[in-house]
């Protein structure tokens, strides 16, 4: 039977994940070390998982509101305003999803009429530019370069800009780079967007994991509020990423819209991930997050770690501020980050992830996650000296 005349031609255009294909390859063989998911080497903190166990126990497994508990979304509200800064109504400017990739999609989708243009910084997280595809619009990406910290510049940004352009994702702290946006360099673009009335929408799912600073949200600073979603989420702060619980707080404009396509397609999150998450946040807001914390500052040795033995053994790499990736340059031995991820799996059982799977800016660097033990990655490290010191250039 020839399916391609029922598969829709928008779909087919769209490539498989480039993390996906990596990971699938590590997971066909025991002997291979993999670096190539972003996903906590911890544990969802006891009582947040007792809470969930709790509510199954005593039968509290019916749909909540489409938007989420009520008691979740105030102390989202609660958390966002002592954390970030930001004021949202509970009732009516804050829904719950099934992830933060939920909420990115419901964005894309509230927002995209056919032929709309989105902005997105080059590299980024895979599922943007497909899912501004599969809203109907056209992803367009924006150049993001080391020597600039891999922050969305403001020349590269005016550039990009048309008069179809009606949407800008600000994905910070940055999958895969690990960079971040000061408030400086956010105080900078926000005029641009401002004067070209864009909307922005502020994926912030990394905003606990910042080293040595506290993370801004654009939505914080004047006048920008009114035109961003804030997207953020349970999966790395609170290593809950198989609960799938996000969420995203917006003017209440924005949030009817959104809230009509969650109510048809998904009803609302799973009711256990949602008691899982308020005990997180509650317990949180009491001992000032001192799970995350202790995370945080694991993952702050392994970062140092990283950094320092890739760029001894001569791999150029970006010093990540936010996240748990760093994003070295493998050029320099003359190979893009396909064919150095492609051989090292093959040659060292190392995996890691090509940077073209995160846009055409990625196609030098491979991005390797350090959400895994010490132990992994100094193991890792052994495999890549040896695959570097065959494959250096001699000059």
């Amino acid at each position: 039977m020839n399916y391609d005349k029922y598969l829709s031609e928008k779909v087919k255009t769209i490539k498989p994940s480039g993390i996906r294909k990596f990971f699938d390859m590590a997971a066909t063989s025991k002997d291979i070390i993999s670096l190539g998911v972003g996903e906590p080497d911890f544990e969802t903190p006891w009582g947040a998982r007792e809470r969930a166990v709790k509510s199954i126990r005593q039968g509290e497994t019916q749909y909540t509101a489409n938007s989420g508990l009520i008691t979740l979304r105030k102390r989202i509200a609660e958390y966002q305003n002592v954390r970030y800064g930001l004021s949202y109504d509970p009732e009516k400017e804050i829904v719950v999803t099934v992830g933060a990739s939920e909420a990115i999609d419901l964005a894309f989708r509230s927002l995209i009429d056919p032929g709309d243009e989105i902005i997105i910084p080059d590299p980024s997280y895979v599922s943007y530019a497909p899912g501004v595809v599969m809203a109907g619009g056209v992803p367009v990406g924006v150049k993001c370069e080391m020597k600039d910290k891999f922050a969305l510049g403001v020349e590269n940004l005016k550039k990009a800009i048309t008069p179809k352009t009606k949407a800008i994702v600000l994905p910070y702290p940055n999958n895969p780079t690990g960079a971040i946006m000061t408030k400086e360099e956010l105080e900078a673009i926000a005029p641009i967007i401002l004067e070209n009335d864009l909307m922005v929408i502020s994926d912030e799912i990394y905003s606990e994991l910042t080293y040595g600073m506290v993370h801004t949200s654009i939505a914080s600073l004047p006048n920008m509020r009114e035109r961003t979603i804030v997207i953020n989420g349970f999966s790395k702060a609170f290593a809950m990423t198989g609960w799938r619980l996000g969420y995203f707080c917006a003017p209440e404009p924005l949030t009817k819209q959104m809230l009509k396509i969650h109510q048809y397609v998904i009803m609302c999150a799973p009711t256990a991930a949602q008691y899982c998450a308020l005990e997180a946040l509650e317990s949180g807001l009491k001992n000032n997050f001192a799970d995350v914390t202790k995370m945080r500052d694991e993952y702050d040795m392994r970062r140092r770690y990283l950094v320092h033995e890739l760029n001894e053994i001569g791999l150029e790499t970006f010093e990540p501020r936010g996240a748990f990736y760093v994003f070295p340059k493998v050029s320099s031995l003359g190979m893009n980050g396909e064919e150095f991820a492609s051989r090292l799996i093959k040659e060292q059982k190392l995996a890691v992830v090509p940077g073209n799977a995160f846009g055409d800016n990625g196609e030098d660097f491979v991005r390797i996650s350090y959400a895994y033990s010490i132990d992994s990655l100094q193991k890792a490290m052994v495999k890549i000296k040896e695959f570097v010191k065959r494959n250096v250039i001699k000059k």
